[in-house]
């Protein structure tokens, strides 16, 4: 007789709540995008009945891109040919964010459930990203 489990050799029982960091059995008949709730950490972009795309995304799918969307996209580009990378890592990608002009001014409106730490810093700070060796900002092959 076959395992009733919804694991692979455990006896866990089947959870209906995929936040518990279980797997809702297929089945049991319950669809696990028809579950209650909102996404905890106010990242979540997927839409379901009565959820629509933020006139912000809208208009970037469709090709649309406002001065701020378009000033990220060339600068991330910019980026990627000074330094030689087709893939940036997410520490480059903050580097282009903070010499964009970005400051961390406001409390965040994300639920990172105490995973880290918020703050604030003034306006005016600075980047913080370029190397004291640098002859250009965000240039490193000079550094070398």
């Amino acid at each position: 007789m076959a395992d009733d489990s919804n694991t692979r050799g455990t006896n866990r029982t089947p959870t209906t709540d995929p936040r518990e960091g279980s797997v809702v059995d297929r089945r049991s008949g319950l669809d696990r995008r028809d579950l209650e709730g909102t996404s905890p950490t106010n990242l979540e972009r997927r839409r379901g009945p009565g959820r629509r795309l933020s006139d912000f995304v809208k208009s970037a799918e469709e090709g649309e891109m406002s001065k701020e969307q378009f000033m990220f996209l060339v600068a991330i580009d910019a980026f990627k040919r000074a330094n030689g990378k087709s893939f940036p890592t997410w520490t480059d990608v903050l580097e282009v964010v903070r010499k964009l002009g970005y400051r961390k001014t406001m409390p965040s409106e994300l639920n990172l459930g105490g995973r880290a730490e918020d703050w604030r810093e003034r306006a005016d700070a600075p980047s913080n990203t370029t190397h004291s060796t640098d002859t250009e900002p965000g240039d490193r092959r000079r550094a070398a």
